[in-house]
């Protein structure tokens, strides 16, 4: 009855508007408060969530990209896409895809890649005639890439919660990820024929040499955060560091999108942007904290295993979970509310964490395009300039092919699971 009565306080309180971290912050203050458990606990506890190397990595990474959206390095990867694939059928469709995809592959967040590639590309697309609420549904719909191309802001936050291995995460994202690309570029074609989009010409050779050898330093950040935790080299924590450290160098003395006067105060408006996620992963562990020892976690899995449902019936139930939470809260905090209940569920149903985790990286995916709350929806109509209603019919079709992606691999695990165990074992 105690789990009731908070559920129904924190859903009230979001309903009302109030930041999340501020509903979880004070449910769990007066949860311990309550319980006679003193308040010092709940700041030590703050503190201890606090001192993580894993978390480290997350003001490193927004740092990248946003001097990645702001130093000239988005516009050196679609020039660079453009020169290969622009002249295709649907080219300017797959140029956002592809550049869209390695730009994810730098900067782990949704948001700042669909702001980065929708400056750049809506614009193009329009100039070529393309519709605009195609060109800003793709736009949309490919910066979810963000939380899922390694290295994922989402899957570093899973990681914390569930004590799992952050290169095996990444690892898992890889294969969905490029099938998700790809079924984008796929969608692209077959409407840039049916609307009979312009093609554009071919550049010059001399031209395409130039913007190729141009495009390395920004293609080379990528292969440099990766491979140095795939090598063993270096941590999370610290390649996200080296991320931070090359895109400015970069953006400031390569690109010069930015200048020297312009470091502090773009690192200013990163940690605005971090202090928000941080202050949310924080206060939802302690409230996680307060959950666990109540034992609502382990009386509901329990029940669901009363029920004797198998596995399938368990992950259609999960997913339609996801898709209507992610209908009014935002990314982080469907996973910070929702993985202390349901972590203790997988073991007895037979599921893979890592499984679990893209699972639920493809359904906040979904979260980013889907109103009222959709981030993506909202960013992309501001900074275009497009109707939010025009934008929303946009993203309808990549919505459903993401849904498309998230039952091939809700039911053929090996998607997820096939690359770090080839890695890692």
């Amino acid at each position: 009855m105690e789990f009731l009565y908070v559920g129904v306080a924190l859903l009230l309180a979001l309903a009302l508007g109030i930041p999340i971290y501020i509903v979880l912050g004070l449910l769990a203050a007066v949860m311990f408060y309550i319980e006679g458990t003193p308040l010092m606990a709940l700041a030590q506890i703050y503190v201890d969530h606090l001192n993580s190397i894993t978390l480290l990595a997350i003001p490193f990474f927004i740092i990248s990209a946003t001097f990645m959206q702001r130093g000239g390095i988005a516009q050196a990867l679609v020039d660079w896409a453009n020169a290969w694939v622009g002249r295709f059928t649907g080219g300017l469709g797959i140029v956002c895809v592809t550049a869209t995809t390695i730009f994810a592959a730098i900067s782990g967040s949704s948001v700042a890649t669909a702001v980065a590639m929708g400056l750049i590309m809506v614009p193009a697309m329009l100039n070529q005639k393309y519709d605009r609420s195609f060109a800003v549904g793709l736009v949309g719909a490919s910066g979810t890439l963000g939380i899922l191309i390694p290295p994922s802001l989402a899957f570093i936050v899973f990681a914390i919660i569930a004590e799992e291995s952050v290169p095996r995460l990444f690892l898992a994202g890889v294969i969905p990820g490029l099938i998700q690309a790809a079924l984008f570029i796929t969608y692209s074609i077959w409407i840039a024929k049916r609307r009979n989009y312009p093609r554009q010409p071919p550049l010059p050779k001399d031209e395409f040499v130039a913007v190729n050898i141009r495009a390395l330093p920004a293609i080379a950040v990528p292969v440099v955060i990766l491979g140095g935790i795939y090598s063993g080299i270096v941590t999370v924590s610290e390649s996200a560091g080296i991320a931070a450290l090359v895109s400015i160098v970069v953006s400031v003395f390569v690109y010069k999108g930015c200048g020297m006067k312009d470091i502090i105060p773009i690192i200013g408006d990163s940690m605005k942007s971090t202090i928000s996620i941080v202050m949310i992963i924080i206060t939802a562990l302690a409230f996680g904290h307060w959950l666990t020892k109540s034992g609502a976690p382990q009386n509901l899995a329990d029940w669901v295993i009363s029920l004797n449902l198998a596995t399938w019936q368990f992950l259609i139930v999960i997913n339609i979970l996801f898709l209507v939470l992610g209908t009014f809260l935002e990314v982080f905090a469907i996973m910070l509310i929702t993985l202390p209940i349901l972590l203790p569920l997988l073991a007895p149903m037979g599921i893979d964490p890592i499984h679990f985790a893209v699972l639920m990286v493809i359904n906040m995916e979904l979260a980013l395009l889907t109103p009222p709350i959709g981030l993506n929806i909202f960013v992309l109509s501001s900074i275009t300039k497009t109707p939010v209603a025009e934008t929303i019919k946009g993203v309808l079709p990549f919505m459903v092919i993401l849904l498309i992606l998230l039952i091939a691999v809700t039911y053929i695990p090996s998607l997820s699971l096939w690359l770090p165990t080839l890695v890692y074992g």
